[in-house]
């Protein structure tokens, strides 16, 4: 069993480099720690926003430097919304990907979960 200071450790966030050739090089997309995760639902959970805006939180919550640190603040949604729409949105889908945010996230968890019930050996035994 782990113990505590090797669960704190671990860097159990991963994450995917994307190349972003329209802004010159690439920018790392990490899973959301749960502070992160956080903010992004508390900014999200008032009135519908616009889409642009959606995506720049999702982008706030997790673009990350070389430090693994955010890259962005909430500052930054207003201009990260003046950027390319092609580009955002692209940083958002992987974003959404890597954090099983989403419609296909939810499909994808839930076949994931029928197809291997609790207690399934995944042997050829005969169904009852």
């Amino acid at each position: 069993m782990l113990n505590r200071s090797q669960i704190f450790a671990t860097n159990d966030l991963k994450s995917e480099v994307v190349e972003v050739p329209e802004w010159g090089g690439q920018v790392k997309v990490t899973v959301m720690t749960g502070l992160a995760r956080d903010a992004f639902q508390k900014t999200n959970s008032d009135a519908p926003r616009a889409v642009s805006f959606f995506e720049g939180t999702l982008i706030v919550a997790t673009v990350v430097g070389d430090d693994d640190q955010p890259l962005f603040t909430e500052d930054d949604i207003p201009l990260l919304q003046q950027r390319s729409a092609d580009v955002v949105s692209r940083l958002a889908r992987v974003a959404m990907r890597l954090n099983g945010l989403g419609v296909k996230a939810t499909e994808d968890a839930e076949k994931n979960s029928e197809a291997a019930p609790s207690g399934s050996s995944g042997s050829d035994s005969p169904a009852s």
